[in-house]
């Protein structure tokens, strides 16, 4: 089984920069593909980025291409999430994510999911 643990969630002010990191635990880490989704205040659920089990491939939603940075430790079992140029819209309960399978964006491919941390970005 594994958990997934995310911290680093805050309120920060329109144009600064955020780490978020997550912490697994189980086996096997670096056979998992991991990513980051995303749940703005009444809206849906939305993929932000995800990696492949090496991290030698990176991939993200288009309102966070060019600001946001996914990466992932397999020694320490740990993926984050470099977040700069803040803006309001990013405002939002990030979640860290792993699947056995690729998945990309789709949120039901993901078999597991953190208890998220929330990101507020003021103006």
């Amino acid at each position: 089984q594994v958990q997934l643990t995310e911290y680093g969630g805050g309120l920060v002010q329109a144009g600064a920069s955020l780490r978020l990191s997550c912490a697994a635990s189980g086996p096997a880490f670096g056979t998992l593909i991991v990513g980051w989704f995303r749940q703005a205040p009444g809206k849906e659920r939305e993929f932000v980025a995800t990696t492949t089990r090496s991290g030698g491939s990176t991939y993200y939603a288009d309102p966070v291409k060019g600001r946001f940075t996914i990466s992932r430790d397999n020694a320490k079992n740990m993926v984050y999430l470099q977040m700069n140029s803040l803006n309001t819209e990013d405002t939002a309960v990030y979640f860290c994510v792993a699947a056995r399978t690729w998945s990309l964006s789709r949120a039901d491919g993901y078999e597991y999911w953190g208890q998220g941390t929330r990101v507020t970005v003021s103006s």
